[in-house]
């Protein structure tokens, strides 16, 4: 049984699409958890991350980049995902591209307006700026918008201030036993990992439009001895884009396959037969019912 002097709790990762709230997890767990790309709204899902200090537990929740454009049902419930992540939690942690503030930032700083919960902002990507001092007027302007907030520059990329980060996170920390097991990381599947990664690397092999239109299913997943064997759909939405990720002879949806395998075998620790097929499954991005059925929620 855990001390009470020990503080848990639950930290929301919010921001626009791409500012690397990913990456930052990522990076502070120790292991691939988020799926990254440089297409904004890779992330879809809202995904725990764990981390676990000898008095300190910190359970992360990366959300999907919080934007405007709200066309299809897919955005909406993605959108819900990461708003109601953040009454839901003891701190938010608010990640913003270094000096920048952009209307799409705007958007997502008004769901902070009338919340108690404490606020870390995050500028991220700072090894690109030469001079940590060019962050000082920008810090100066957002604090008259979050009085009450902590600003910590960092990269998460290079790693810069992670440990400060964290220290600050667990400082307004509430002092309660944890809630996991110190060696978990998420509390997500192996099904749910394992078509995060299919997706990613759709995502990286195709152009800017199709990996919207597309969505992974974990069939099978089976384990025998050290062999796992993985059946996985690619739900797409018109016949035309499942050519398009079968590619030339079916070589696109090989090197996905490729590609994904090499990844999910370094997360199980395990070889991997992994088999992928392509369906249509007309108007699934746009329909809450499917899309339930495929795992999508607003909660975490």
């Amino acid at each position: 049984m855990n001390e009470i002097g020990e503080r848990c709790g639950y930290v929301a990762i919010i921001g626009r699409p791409n500012v690397g709230k990913s990456t930052l997890l990522n990076h502070i767990v120790g292991q691939k958890l988020s799926i990254t790309s440089r297409k904004p709204q890779t992330t879809r899902h809202n995904l725990m991350g764990i981390k676990t200090q000898r008095k300190a537990q910190i359970i992360f929740v990366d959300t999907p980049g919080i934007h405007a454009k709200q066309a299809v049902a897919l955005n909406r419930i993605m959108n819900r995902s990461a708003v109601a992540a953040m009454h839901d939690v003891d701190v938010v942690l608010f990640v913003l591209d270094r000096a920048e503030w952009t209307l799409a930032d705007q958007y997502v700083a008004k769901y902070l307006e009338n919340i108690s919960t404490p606020i870390i902002i995050a500028l991220n990507k700072i090894d690109v700026v030469q001079h940590i001092d060019e962050l000082l007027p920008h810090i100066e302007l957002l604090s008259k918008t979050f009085q009450n907030a902590a600003f910590i520059p960092i990269s998460a990329l290079g790693k810069t201030n992670i440990d400060l980060l964290l220290e600050r996170i667990i400082d307004v920390l509430p002092k309660k036993p944890f809630v996991f097991d110190s060696e978990d990381i998420t509390n997500r599947s192996e099904r749910f990992l394992v078509a995060e990664i299919i997706r990613e690397k759709i995502t990286r092999q195709l152009g800017a439009e199709l990996p919207y239109q597309a969505t992974v299913e974990i069939e099978k997943h089976a384990r025998s001895g050290n062999l796992i064997h993985i059946h996985a759909v690619i739900f797409v939405e018109r016949e035309g884009q499942k050519k398009i990720i079968i590619g030339n002879k079916g070589q696109r949806l090989k090197a996905i396959g490729k590609n994904a395998r090499h990844d999910i075998e370094a997360l199980l620790g395990c070889r991997v037969m992994l088999n992928t097929w392509v369906k249509v499954k007309n108007g699934w991005s746009d329909n809450e019912r499917i899309l339930r059925s495929l795992g999508y929620n607003d909660g975490f």
